[in-house]
């Protein structure tokens, strides 16, 4: 029993899947120029397809999971099991207008035409402020609009906003953040529920450590109970005697977000030789 995952043919979504799946140390081929293709050391087979595809592959059961966009997912709205967001391919979609319009609020957008790739999303989001607008629905290239005549605004993607720069165009509102996401076929065999689990494992395990560094330092035996609260770790650090009487080597993990304002309360009660590695995989 083989477990399939559909994933982007090419792009940025296609090069951060591969690399997340490399990292549960799971071993596959390139999707360049193939449909399918198998894993050497795990019981999954992978698809290549583009991505608006996917919903529509897991949703008839063709596919058993998929890695795509949120903002695709909710686009297309098809009978998926969104799983988790698994932190990569982030990006918001966005209400952009010409630079020099005048924007206050929602309602400048009444009346007007607007292109977008998002039909659906953009007609929900309009609908729930009561705002009637004329919709274009057109694919790439949906920045240019404006600058052609075709529409008075666009709703895009946005990831560092230099496109709409370049074009012209601000961000006015953002209607909805979006990044990858795991999702499953609704109604999956036992067998393939467990092969799934297993590669979710791998998953959370990779996810964690990206958030962790594991940190090596040493300390003045009488500070270890101080630095000791500002670092717990998992459990408790580990602290191994040195061979200069009266110190010791101090190691754990620190969260990504409060790791610079712990690394200076060390240094003040006397850590010194401190070491900064990045994680691989952390299981808890």
């Amino acid at each position: 029993m083989r477990l399939k995952i559909a994933i982007q043919k090419s792009g940025r979504l296609y090069e951060d899947s591969v690399l997340m799946l490399k990292e549960c140390g799971i071993v596959i081929g390139s999707g360049i120029n193939t449909l399918l293709t198998e894993a050497a050391n795990f019981p999954l087979d992978i698809l290549f397809l583009r991505d608006d595809d996917i919903p529509q592959y897991v949703a008839d059961g063709v596919a058993d999971i998929g890695i795509v966009g949120q903002n695709v997912i909710q686009e297309k709205g098809k009978n998926v099991k969104e799983l988790d967001a698994l932190g990569f391919a982030k990006c918001r979609l966005s209400m952009a207008v010409p630079k020099g319009d005048a924007y206050t609020d929602i309602g400048c957008l009444q009346g007007k035409r607007i292109a977008t790739s998002y039909p659906n999303i953009l007609s929900n989001f309009l609908a729930k402020h009561n705002i009637s607008a004329e919709i274009h629905e057109i694919s790439g290239s949906v920045e240019i609009a404006p600058g052609i005549g075709l529409a008075d605004a666009i709703c895009d993607l946005v990831s560092s906003g230099s496109t709409l720069f370049l074009n012209g165009l601000k961000e006015v509102e953002v209607i909805f953040s979006s990044e990858a996401a795991l999702i499953s076929y609704p109604q999956l065999a036992l067998e393939k529920e467990e092969i799934l689990q297993q590669l979710i494992f791998r998953i959370n395990a990779v996810k964690k450590a990206k958030r962790y560094k594991y940190v090596l330092l040493n300390v003045p035996n009488s500070q270890i109970e101080s630095i000791s609260k500002l670092m717990p770790g998992m459990k408790s650090p580990t602290i191994l005697p040195l061979a200069t009487e009266g110190w010791s080597s101090m190691h754990s993990v620190l969260h990504e977000d409060e790791f610079w304002h712990i690394i200076e309360k060390m240094k003040s009660l006397g850590a010194e030789g401190i070491l900064i590695a990045p994680i691989e995989k952390m299981i808890l």
